[in-house]
């Protein structure tokens, strides 16, 4: 069996997402994998916190004779196991961890959600009703033993 390591290709339009995977040559682009190998998300902004791969797993498959498409060999050239710029991926995935994500829908759905604050003093009709309510007398149960009425 021939295997490839190719950008499996995922996301919706306008935001692509891709998965490095390990493929059978005869499966489809975006088909069923053999493993996956990493993820790359080309709408980062940060250059170097794109690409983030397993790179004893790739060495494996290397090591059995896959052979990269172009695209993922430039990938593992520069953020493999001896990449060319794994400690500018390093600071740069340092950076994005530490900074927080802005996300304006979620923080407008929080202030709607919060409710108002309850008034100091509740309303002095209130408890007087709950009085009344407590001082009438119950309804009398039924009889068991009188017949029942009937609708007719």
């Amino acid at each position: 069996m021939a295997v490839r390591i190719r950008l499996k290709m995922m996301g919706r339009k306008h935001r692509p997402f891709f998965r490095l995977c390990a493929m059978d040559v005869r499966k489809p682009r975006d088909g069923r994998v053999l493993e996956e190998l990493g993820i790359y998300d080309p709408m980062v902004p940060d250059t170097d916190a794109r690409a983030i791969l397993k790179g004893d797993r790739i060495d494996y498959w290397l090591g059995v004779g896959a052979i990269p498409s172009p695209k993922a060999a430039v990938l593992i050239k520069k953020y493999g196991t001896n990449g060319t710029n794994l400690e500018a991926q390093e600071a740069a995935l340092a950076k994005l961890k530490n900074k927080p994500r802005y996300v304006a829908s979620a923080e407008k759905a929080v202030i709607s959600m919060t409710a108002p604050e309850p008034a100091a003093e509740a309303p002095a009709e209130a408890p007087a009703e709950a009085d009344a309510a407590a001082e009438a007398p119950a309804e009398a149960p039924a009889d068991p033993e009188a017949p029942a009425e009937s609708a007719e």
